[in-house]
This record gives structure tokens, C-alpha cells and sequence, in this order.
């Protein structure tokens, strides 16, 4: 069943055309009919084989405004590192007592999990707990890093990862409706701009196959993609 609100927000978008960029996130904004902030999801489909090791898509980015929500960072580090991610502001700090709060318990009070390099074989544990979850740190998308306290500003500042799923789209947020056309805008931007600068040199072809902006509960929004690179 689609809801009234859902029929609403339809009406106000023609299902065949391609629609600019900022054309589109204008009207994604007019189509967020929910009674709480929606957010925004950006939905890539790339012109790659993700089962191929050189056509894989994956990096992270700080979007310039954001992503509205409150990010709770989970920190593996012990010392020197442990005090440094406190004192920037993780939520929660600690080694092998956090493995065995989160196997134990089934905790998982956190959105990023930040790791220094030699926690890895510690955390390597819950790999097929975080695995799942999309939560594993990954030196590509900054979150295995000597730096803890960067890492943990920059998820707090709205970082987001992209990357490929088994269908070769990449799925991400870009804010909330709140923000407004011009912040989301600038956003999209920042994010595309990082999908097209990530492209493999093995894709061949088209490399933005589709692209499409929607709101949680609000239809999908397409936009075209030949202007995007």
C-alpha cells in the first residue's frame, strides 16, 4: 500500500524524465511529506562489475553540510590513542572489553567504528557481526588510522562511505530535508564529484549508468546522468 502522502509527493514528479540535479533536489524537498525529518538518500547505479577486485568503488567523504545526524563513534585504541579519541569526543573508548561488551550483550550503541592499526587482529573477532552491518573499519574509508581523534571529528562532521553494493549501486545520504535545495545541493555535489573521481581505470563505458534522489518515504526522483560525468 502506498499512503496518501506518498500518492501526494508522486504527483509532483514525472516518472519518465531525467531531471537536472538541482532541479531534482528542489522537488525532493517538496515531496518530504513525513511528520519527522526525512533524509535524503543519493542512489547511484555505476557502469562496473563490483566482482571484479579493479572495478570496486569505495572511499569516504565529509559532506560539506553534513548529514543531520548525530554519529556515535566506537573507538578501539589503547594509551596515548585511547586518551586522544576520548578528548576529541568518542562516544566510547576502549579494546577488548568493548569485543566482549558487543558479543556478549549484542551491543550496538554506535554508527562508525574507528580502529587503530594494531587493534585490527583484536577486532577481527566481530567480523562477522560488523561485517554484516556495514560497521568493519576500513583504511580506505579513514576509519583504521593512527589519527583517532581526525577520525572521530570527521564522522562526527558528517562523513559518509560509498560504495558498491552487489548490484552495483552505491547508496548514501546527503542530509535531511530540512537542509534545504541549496545545502543538499552542494552535498550531491560533493559526493558525486567524489563517486567520478573514484571511477576505476578498468570501467569501461558508460561509468553513471543511473542516479536517482528520494527522501525515506517519499518516490524516487531521477536525474540525469549523462550531465554528471
Amino acid at each position: 500500500m502506498t499512503g496518501k502522502k506518498y500518492i501526494e509527493s508522486a504527483k509532483l514528479i514525472e516518472k519518465t524524465k531525467l531531471y537536472d540535479a538541482e532541479e531534482a533536489i528542489g522537488l525532493v524537498c517538496q515531496t518530504a511529506k513525513a511528520k519527522f525529518d526525512e533524509t535524503v538518500e543519493l542512489h547511484v547505479r555505476l557502469g562496473v562489475d563490483s566482482r571484479h577486485a579493479d572495478q570496486q568503488v569505495r572511499g569516504a567523504i565529509v559532506l560539506p553540510n553534513g548529514t543531520g545526524k548525530t554519529v556515535r563513534t566506537l573507538v578501539f585504541a589503547k594509551g596515548d590513542k585511547a586518551d586522544a579519541a576520548t578528548a576529541a569526543g568518542a562516544d566510547y573508548v576502549g579494546a577488548e572489553d568493548m569485543v566482549q561488551k558487543i558479543t556478549t550483550e549484542n551491543w550496538f550503541e554506535f554508527d562508525v567504528v574507528i580502529a587503530t592499526p594494531d587493534m585490527m587482529g583484536v577486532i577481527g573477532r566481530l567480523g562477522k557481526v560488523l561485517g554484516p552491518k556495514g560497521l568493519m573499519p576500513n583504511p580506505k574509508a579513514g576509519t583504521v588510522t593512527m589519527d583517532v581523534a581526525k577520525a572521530v571529528n570527521e564522522a562526527k562532521a558528517g562523513k559518509v562511505e560509498y560504495r558498491l553494493d552487489k548490484t552495483n549501486i552505491i547508496h548514501c545520504p546527503i542530509g535531511k530535508a530540512s537542509f534545504g535545495a541549496e545545502k543538499l545541493g552542494e552535498n550531491f555535489n560533493a559526493l558525486m564529484g567524489a563517486i567520478i573521481k573514484a571511477k576505476p581505470a578498468a570501467a569501461k563505458g558508460q561509468y553513471i549508468k543511473s542516479c536517482v534522489v528520494a527522501t525515506t518515504m517519499g518516490p524516487g526522483i531521477k536525474v540525469n546522468a549523462a550531465k554528471l560525468g
